[in-house]
């Protein structure tokens, strides 16, 4: 238990940068399993598809499921473990992963650091809103929540992913293990509930050799995306919300990350 612990600490202490690494996903070690075979999974945080592994905490856990066919199974993880994720899926069919983590608190000395993140997340009227909420430029709060999810395929794979009521959230509207997805794979960003439209999303790809590709795209008026796919390749899409924190907490803003992988066969 002690070592494990010490994996952690220091696993957790890598990955809480995320002023300087910002994505958070989740990594299937196999994204094509069969039913009654182990699937361990890593929660991930970095920036450009690249990054470290986090422990599992049940206390930084909000939500952690495994879905199949609308049925939602609880995961509960042992603490520390790394993978964050083992279990064992027994039917056949496509599995969605989703991970959602309690909110967290990040402290900004400077003003730059934050300005470079909401302007890559596609907020540059940023400093305009806090001037007008009348907040400082320096040695101010902001929190965070990641909304992650993964498809992996099981056996047959059959099945279509859905919406699972996170707050924002990826909806795959084909599936990219038995769909033909020449054409791209279709997306739905959703936000308490409803299409995001007019949303920046960006598209990490990662090639069999190990290089990735970044580009980014937008939903359209039905909050929907083409995303542009090749056989082999694996995928990971991130949306950010951000928006003035509830009244009375000491954050000023709040982000929400949607974030979704796959691999396309």
């Amino acid at each position: 238990m002690i070592p494990r612990l010490l994996l952690a600490i220091t696993i957790c202490t890598a990955s809480a940068l995320p002023a300087l690494s910002h994505e958070f996903w989740i990594k299937p070690q196999n994204y094509q399993v069969e039913s009654g075979a182990p699937l361990s999974m890593d929660l991930m945080n970095g920036e450009k598809f690249e990054g470290g592994p986090q422990a599992f905490f049940q206390t930084r856990t909000a939500r952690s499921e495994l879905i199949q066919g609308g049925q939602a199974t609880p995961y509960t993880g042992r603490m520390g473990d790394v993978p964050a994720i083992q279990t064992i899926v027994l039917n056949e069919g496509l599995a969605v992963y989703l991970h959602q983590t309690r909110p967290a608190t990040l402290k900004y000395k400077t003003w730059e650091k934050f300005a470079d993140f909401a302007k890559h997340k596609d907020f540059p009227d940023i400093r305009a809103r806090q001037r007008a909420r009348g907040f400082p430029e320096k040695d101010f709060f902001e929190t965070y929540t990641r909304y992650t999810k993964a498809l992996i395929s099981v056996g047959h794979a059959g099945g279509q992913d859905a919406p699972t009521g996170m707050e924002t959230e990826f909806v795959a509207l084909s599936n990219p293990y038995i769909d033909d997805v020449a054409a791209g794979l279709p997306v739905l960003l959703l936000y308490q509930g409803n299409p995001r439209p007019d949303a920046q999303v960006e598209i990490f790809e990662r090639a069999p050799n190990g290089q990735v590709a970044t580009s980014l795209t937008r939903t359209d008026e039905l909050g929907q995306v083409l995303i542009p796919v090749v056989s082999g390749h694996e995928y990971l899409l991130d949306a950010v919300i951000l928006r003035p924190a509830p009244e009375g907490q000491q954050a000023v803003w709040e982000s929400l990350w949607a974030a979704m992988t796959y691999l396309v066969p």
